[in-house]
């Protein structure tokens, strides 16, 4: 191993315990700096020490283990562990590691380049509630489903090994594993494949800011934690405190793996600004660094999308101007400014939010708050966002985060009349951002989705129980949140079958779909079109969003109120949109819109584009 200034290892390395190129024994490298001996025992007792080797890391390069066998990491001949770089866990989060070879799979994308984020249309979704079966093979059977709605992109919410079988995924803690009950490593590959055969991408969402509690042993091998900061979930993950360099290969490593041996597209990372790295170069640079080398590798295009609450365009700005270099965001804001003015809700972060203005400001800039003062926050807030092209900001209407961390798990379809879900439908695949559905909202889903866990750790199990009764006390009433333990919680989380669907969730489903067709047909959607969309609010409920090509000026009317607003124009060549018309099950032919010479009549609730 040879050290560099530019990143943690010239040659890095890749921990954990895989195959060598004959299949006939592993390589075993594992990072444990204050360790005394490390040995390999296999499933019948057998021990293999490793050898130290330079800055904290072990090896044995020549292990009898072959494909399948189980195995322990044992340290200073007494502890027996799990290794922390496992690829694949049968026995659950506290039992053996297995070894596993991640190159049997007969890839058949070989012409696969990747779709450019300006292109995209992303579908969020879990895998143990996207469909009844809970797994891979379950999305795998529902691409066709997508494919008709229109999507080219899909989002999959964390797969790291976690306890039990049900779990957001964000308890993970073998950020190299595949969660076995979704399919294990086979399982996610042929996804990944079928994906390509279809003209899907695939993001993955990883979690580099914390793991979770149950099964993470990462602390009894090295400092993988450091007390310097604090997160939500307590210690922070050791990205710039002495020993960091072993962590940040760790996390890198893993992102390398997802995209090398899965082929995925990119990745979401979740909350980075909890990643704390005060260093002369901040881990996300490093790992942006790593992952373009992967792209030249491979010849497919790779990218990054950060989950950031900062309103900081360092984060999407270039190297050479001092930032990470992102190629994307999660822009919360945008739906915060969406959802408070239809749900007029205004409690906790809602506050800073409601009425028409912010949504403009969001279709403007990406940020609500770009160096403004924040009430909620009070103080100023935030970076201006100029020349920041659009497809940088992600936005949506609804997620797994504004949804699951409701205490009932309410969809908008929930919260709002059936006329305004399609108008913030239209807000969103419409506006000059990349636009991301969550699961189910395409047809008016109306089961929850709420928090479930699988634990087997009773304190645990009892702590998430008394933790949500103190985060919703306010709410709660002559009521109880749903018991995050219950598998009856992560049933009603599933999905409605299409075949159960009633008429009106049938109507739904063909707005999305005409609304997607638009957005990738359409010129004005077709170059990153921020710079030549402008929004202007009209009235408290009516915004206009301007949109010029080479030969036609689109208008977009959103009313989000509930009466008409006359709109004067010069001339109406044709009418693209009218979401209160019959077919959307509305009431207004598009013969109504323009009953008064030189206006167009905007229905209440009801979005209506034009050229």
């Amino acid at each position: 191993m040879t050290y560099t200034t530019k990143s943690a290892y010239v040659t890095p390395l890749r921990p954990g315990v895989t195959l060598n190129p004959d299949k006939k024994s592993i390589a075993a490298i594992v990072w444990a700096p204050f360790a005394g001996s490390i040995e390999i025992e296999t499933h019948n007792e057998q021990r293999f020490p490793l050898g130290k080797s330079s800055y904290g890391c072990w090896e044995n390069h020549n292990i009898a283990l072959k494909a399948g066998d189980l195995y322990h990491i044992v340290i200073d001949g007494e502890k027996k562990l799990p290794d922390p770089a496992s690829l694949s866990q049968p026995e659950d989060v506290h039992g053996p590691s297995q070894v596993t070879d991640l190159n049997t799979h007969q890839w058949e994308d070989h012409n696969w380049k990747g779709i450019p984020l300006h292109k995209q249309l992303i579908y969020e979704l879990h895998p143990g509630t996207f469909s009844s079966g809970g797994n891979f093979r379950g999305i795998i059977d529902g691409l066709d489903y997508l494919v008709g709605l229109g999507i080219n992109t899909i989002e999959i919410m964390p797969v790291a090994q976690f306890p039990g079988e049900r779990n957001w995924g964000y308890d993970g803690v073998y950020p190299f594993a595949v969660q076995d009950s979704y399919g294990g490593v086979s399982g996610l590959q042929e996804l990944v494949d079928a994906c390509h055969s279809k003209g899907i991408a695939v993001i993955l969402d990883v979690v580099y800011n914390h793991l979770g509690p149950e099964g993470n042993y990462l602390n009894e091998f090295g400092p993988y934690f450091t007390d310097k900061y604090k997160t939500p979930w307590g210690q922070a993950i050791n990205f710039d405190d002495a020993w960091c360099d072993g962590v940040r290969n760790f996390f890198i490593e893993n992102a390398l793996m997802w995209i090398r041996d899965f082929h995925i597209d990119g990745l979401r990372l979740d909350a980075v600004h909890a990643i704390k790295d005060f260093g002369a170069n901040h881990f996300l640079a490093e790992l942006k660094e790593a992952v373009e080398e992967q792209s030249k590798t491979s010849g497919r295009y790779h990218f990054l999308i950060a989950e950031c609450d900062l309103n900081d365009v360092r984060y999407l700005n270039p190297f050479q101007k001092g930032g990470y270099n992102m190629d994307a965001q999660w822009c919360d804001e945008f739906h915060h400014a969406l959802h408070a003015l239809v749900t007029r809700e205004s409690t906790g972060y809602y506050a800073d939010f409601g009425g028409i203005g912010p949504l403009t400001r969001s279709f403007n800039n990406g940020y609500v708050y770009d160096g403004i003062y924040s009430p909620h926050r009070k103080k100023v807030f935030g970076s201006k966002t100029t020349g920041q092209p659009g497809h940088k900001f992600v936005v949506f209407s609804q997620n797994h985060d504004h949804v699951g961390n409701r205490m009932l798990g309410e969809r908008l379809s929930a919260l709002i009349s059936y006329e305004m879900q399609k108008v913030v439908a239209a807000a969103c695949i419409l506006s000059p951002f990349t636009p991301l559905l969550f699961m189910g909202e395409e047809y008016g889903e109306r089961n929850p989705f709420l928090y479930f866990t699988s634990h087997k750790d009773p304190r645990l199990i009892e702590g998430v129980r008394e933790g949500r009764k103190k985060e919703f006390k306010d709410f709660m009433k002559d009521r109880e949140p749903p018991d995050a333990q219950s598998e009856a919680t992560f049933q009603e989380s599933k999905l409605t079958p299409q075949n159960q669907w009633d008429s009106k969730q049938e109507v739904m489903f063909r707005w999305y779909q005409l609304l997607i067709q638009m957005r990738k047909t359409q010129d004005l959607w077709h170059n990153g079109v921020r710079d030549h969309m402008v929004a202007e609010k009209l009235t408290d409920s009516v915004l206009e969003v301007t949109g010029k090509t080479t030969n036609k000026t689109f208008r977009i009317l959103f009313n989000f109120g509930s009466g008409e607003f006359e709109y004067q124009t010069v001339s109406v060549k044709k009418i693209l949109l009218n979401s209160a018309s019959p077919q959307w099950d509305g009431k207004t032919n598009n013969e109504d819109l323009a009953r008064i010479e030189k206006k167009i009549i905007v229905p209440g609730e009801s979005v209506i584009m034009f050229y």
